[in-house]
């Protein structure tokens, strides 16, 4: 069958653990995939325990100039829950909240000169630390608490000024799970990664500003009803342009 070929829009997801966890049962990740199937591929780029010091150094080598970046129409940072951690205790994934904004900057600054415009970018803030709960995981472990809600707090502000700084959409995740009038506790498995309501919190946040930046991406290849039986090839080497609902 002769044609072109088909040009696939992505949606890059860039963090974290809790960005490599998304893809799970009921993942924040897998949800905005069924959102987005057969419109964009929505691609995973999480790392786990990895902070933004090592994030920027990557962030080249996963998005290069070329048309692999003029396919991306939107791409996630999700870093801070790892930079945030207590110095004394965690001296491995521990990055200065200073550093944390200036490495969020030079990411941003990265995609721009790869042709990736800053509408295109969405932050998001570390969520918040349920203390209790992830002591428990440190001491499993055999280690003291070594983060805090209060510093979780400091880099998600931080976060959020970087946002406002270049025009960024930003996830709050860190305010709007302590003010959605519920225990934040409920939206952590074990104190720091999101449990199956976290996922569908932060889903449903990023589908916000989704819909609106991608509403304009067309449905991927024809209807089967349109399919002409008698001549299959006629129909699918032509070009469509459906819109946002399936039949």
């Amino acid at each position: 069958m002769s044609g072109r070929m088909i040009f696939w829009p992505r949606v890059v997801l860039f963090g974290d653990s809790i960005t490599q966890f998304a893809f799970e049962a009921n993942g924040w990740g897998s949800g905005l995939a069924n959102k987005l199937v057969r419109k964009c591929d929505v691609l995973n780029r999480g790392l786990s325990g990895y902070n933004s010091r090592w994030a920027k150094l990557l962030l080249p080598r996963l998005i290069a100039k070329t048309n692999q970046s003029d396919c991306i129409v939107a791409i996630t940072i999700f870093f801070g829950a790892n930079d945030s951690s207590i110095l004394e205790e965690n001296p491995q994934q521990h990055v200065p909240l200073e550093e944390y904004m200036e490495n969020l900057r030079s990411m941003i600054l990265y995609l721009k000169s790869v042709q990736i415009a800053s509408d295109k970018v969405i932050l998001i803030t570390p969520p918040p630390l349920h203390e209790p709960s992830w002591e428990k995981q440190c001491c499993l472990k055999g280690s003291k608490l070594n983060r805090s809600n209060v510093a979780a707090g400091l880099y998600a502000k931080a976060c959020v000024q970087v946002g406002y700084q270049f025009g960024i959409d930003v996830v709050d995740l860190w305010s709007e799970m302590q003010s959605s009038g519920q225990d934040f506790k409920v939206y952590l498995s074990d104190g720091l990664h999101l449990s199956a309501e976290g996922n569908s919190f932060l889903e449903s946040r990023l589908w916000t500003i989704l819909e609106r930046k991608l509403s304009g991406l067309p449905f991927k290849l024809p209807y089967w009803n349109v399919v002409d039986n008698a001549n299959p090839e006629a129909t699918l080497s032509k070009e469509f342009n459906y819109g946002k609902e399936l039949p």
